[in-house]
Order: C-alpha cells, then sequence, then structure tokens
C-alpha cells in the first residue's frame, strides 16, 4: 500500500490507519478527504488532506486519486435513538453518508478493484449490520445494506478472475474512536489499526474484531432467535448508560 486514500480520515479508526500507513516506511503518501480539517496535531509529512462533503452530487473531485493502489473508507455516523425520534433529515443523510456514498466511491474506483494488479479496498461497516439493533434502527440498516453490497461485488470479483477483495471491516462499539463525540485515541486504536491494516494486506473479505471473544456467539444467538436478540439487545443499550429516555 504505497498510496492510499483514506475517505472519513481525519478524526477516528481512519485517522489510526491513515496515521499506522503513514509510518510504513513502504508508504509513500495517505490522502485524507474528509468533512471535516485535520487537527494539527495530527499532522504528517506524508498525509495530504483535502475536504469534500459526501453528500455532494459530482464525486468528479475524486479523480485526482487516480494513483492510489488501496481505497479505505471509514467516513459514517450513527445515533442511538429510538426510530419514532429520528427526522426524516437524519434518516436521508445517514443513507447517504454510510451507504451511498461508499458505493459511489467503489464504483469510481472499480476498474482499480477488478484488475489484474493489486489493489486494496476496505470499508468500516458495523455488527449492528449482521442483526436486529434497536436503537440502532437506520444506521443498522445503512450498514446492513452495505454488507450484502460488498458480499455481491466480491463474488464478481472473483468470477472476473481478480484476486482483489472488499474487505467488510465489522467492529462493535469502538473505544477511542470519538464516535460518541469524544477525543480520536490513536493509543487506544493502534492494536485495532494494524488488524484492519493486516487482513487488508491478506486481501480477506470479512473482519470483525473480537468475533471469538464475542460476536461468535453473539450472532449465533442471533441466528437462533433474532427476536429474542433483538430484545436482549434493546436491554443492553437501555444498561449501558448511552441512552437518554
Amino acid at each position: 500500500m504505497k498510496k492510499t486514500l483514506v475517505v472519513g480520515g481525519a478524526n477516528g479508526i481512519g485517522l489510526a490507519i491513515a496515521h499506522k500507513l503513514a509510518n510504513n516506511s513502504a508508504c509513500e503518501k495517505v490522502y485524507i478527504v474528509d468533512k471535516q480539517p485535520l487537527k494539527s496535531i495530527h499532522q504528517h509529512e506524508k498525509i495530504e488532506t483535502y475536504i469534500f462533503d459526501l453528500t455532494d452530487t459530482d464525486y468528479s473531485f475524486f479523480d485526482n486519486f487516480a494513483d492510489i493502489d488501496s481505497l479505505i473508507i471509514t467516513a459514517g455516523f450513527g445515533r442511538l435513538s429510538l426510530f419514532k425520534d429520528i427526522e426524516d433529515q437524519h434518516i436521508v443523510d445517514s443513507f447517504n453518508v454510510n451507504t451511498i456514498s461508499v458505493i459511489r466511491l467503489i464504483k469510481r474506483f472499480y476498474s482499480k478493484i477488478e484488475s489484474e494488479k493489486d489493489f486494496y479496498c476496505g470499508v468500516m461497516c458495523s455488527i449492528s449490520g449482521f442483526m436486529t439493533s434497536p436503537f440502532f434502527s437506520i444506521y443498522g440498516a445503512t450498514k446492513a445494506a452495505l454488507k450484502i453490497f460488498i458480499e455481491s461485488v466480491n463474488v464478481e470479483l472473483e468470477k472476473a478472475g481478480t484476486t482483489n477483495r472488499i474487505l467488510n471491516v465489522s467492529p462493535g462499539s469502538i473505544k477511542g474512536t470519538g464516535f460518541y463525540h469524544g477525543e480520536t485515541d490513536l493509543d487506544m486504536l493502534n492494536e485495532l489499526s494494524s488488524e484492519i491494516i493486516k487482513a487488508l494486506d491478506a486481501k480477506c473479505d470479512l473482519y470483525i474484531p473480537q468475533y471469538e471473544e464475542i460476536y461468535k456467539t453473539v450472532l449465533q444467538r442471533y441466528h437462533d432467535d433474532f427476536r429474542e436478540e433483538g430484545r436482549h439487545s434493546y436491554e443492553y443499550k437501555l444498561k449501558s448508560g448511552r441512552i437518554k429516555m
């Protein structure tokens, strides 16, 4: 991964991945594209930053990155809230940023992904895209759509004869990302960013952090009885203190 485009890399796991790549001697350049500017404390000599709003209808801006050999999309947002309390605009914005922008970006760079030449592509999805997730109905729906999209396109890539794949990274709650309006902590994200890069380099199609420790059991419970697992998730979120009823 000599030249990487990280979309949504001004903070959180995207920023951690960008720094991890930039600190590798094999890396020549990391381009960060985000709606927010990169804070001065996170500047790096190998990182170039650009401002772009993913809700924009014109994606020709991304023609500036024709030289990349890897694409990592970490942009996205969510809000823990009952569906009845969510505004229409939040629904539209959620799908535009979390889902449609990802599909458009992959479409824009698809000739690189489908080629015989090595190309590395990863998308930050969510474990909520695999199961019932009350209080996260819209966020989970945006990620579930990505899950099916990535799985479907990966089969097409396989049948096209390329070894390149799109990596679906589907974690649960990640500490240190600032997802709930906190500050990004690169030290806390160091191990996870390393594991994601390792999965990208191996051209894996799915990486679920803490799968053996946590999510293997959770997904089995969901498979056995999705209604009961939904109730369990509802109560778990209430007890976590992240919900204000």
